[in-house]
């Protein structure tokens, strides 16, 4: 009797584990990660490099909160790198009518892509990963045609965007932030938010007790879409060039990377997006070490796949509770 109770005792002790780490644990790995290198990368603890790599990480962040909010209703949305490529074509095409059009008309692309993953999704039945990754192919393709190489992007304000700040603080990251709060804000606070999370939970619960289902689902590919297009936008606007054939380039990776390890489950149901944005962080100065440390870009690889498998496993080991 006493071994049995010993035993359930080390199991809830595990799952215990498991659970705090599936949501404290991109804190815990973002602060050791923090002091690695603030101990042994040259040149780490400085403004410039603080800034470089909140101006890097701000596209990859603001793909991932879409992608957070999709991974939420149970599904996925694999195109967000290709809308980029689309967002970044038609900037090109409509800056000449200013950078404030040319922001409307990427977001409309968007909103459009996103519109059509949505559509097949919750009117057709096709798995979301199987309508996405349609768009994934097509939608580069598309941005190749509006725009075939690589051109230039000559503007002042497009300039002040990508380079500038506020008190030492860049603009985009600026940008991120404020996406970052109002996602959060529309996840916790709003009935548009509890829906999502209702419908990732248990779909037919959500369709017994009324809730219009298919309508949350459409409106949510349309949120990645629109934010994949805005993340399009700002990478197109530190670059100070659009290059459909590259921009966005497994940006869907990084982005359901960013999620999984912030603790958002695959199974749906929850969203978390202070963990989004701490995944981001992480997945970033993961990259930047590596490389500072003079180790080959395939290690990022390796080591983001890493990443990835203990992120699921927790979210495995606590689902078996």
């Amino acid at each position: 009797m006493t071994e049995l109770a010993l035993g359930k005792g080390i199991m809830a002790d595990r799952h215990a584990l498991v659970a705090w780490l599936q949501r404290y644990g991109v804190y815990l790995g973002l602060a050791v990660l923090l002091l690695f290198n603030v101990l042994f990368t040259d040149h780490f603890v400085s403004g410039e490099n603080f800034r470089t790599q909140a101006v890097q990480v701000s596209p990859v962040l603001v793909v991932a909160l879409g992608m957070a909010l999709a991974i939420g209703t149970e599904g996925i949305d694999l195109s967000v790198g290709a809308v980029m490529a689309l967002s970044t074509s038609l900037v090109s095409l409509y800056l000449g009518y200013g950078p404030w059009l040319a922001l409307v008309v990427a977001m409309a692309g968007g909103a459009v892509a996103g519109l059509a993953n949505g559509s097949l999704v919750a009117f057709v039945g096709v798995q979301p990963i199987v309508a996405t990754l349609a768009l994934m192919v097509g939608g580069r393709g598309i941005a190749l045609v509006l725009l075939p190489q690589l051109k230039d992007v000559r503007d002042p304000a497009m300039e002040s965007l990508g380079s500038g700040g506020v008190a030492g603080v860049p603009y985009l990251a600026i940008v991120a932030a404020v996406l970052a709060l109002i996602t959060g804000f529309t996840v916790r606070r709003t009935t548009f938010g509890r829906q999502l999370l209702a419908i990732g939970d248990s779909r037919p619960a959500a369709q017994l007790a009324g809730l219009p289902v298919r309508r949350v689902l459409v409106l949510v590919y349309v949120c990645s879409g629109v934010l994949a297009a805005i993340a399009g936008f700002l990478a197109t606007a530190r670059l100070q060039a659009s290059d459909p054939s590259s921009l966005g380039n497994l940006m869907e990776l990084s982005a359901i990377t960013a999620v999984v390890v912030g603790g958002t489950p695959l199974t749906g149901g929850r969203v978390r997006i202070g963990g989004t944005v701490a995944g981001a962080v992480l997945i970033q100065l993961l990259t930047a070490t590596l490389i500072k440390h003079d180790l080959p870009s395939s290690w990022t690889q390796i080591a983001q796949a890493v990443v990835i498998v203990l992120a699921v496993y927790a979210a495995r080991e606590r689902g078996k509770r």
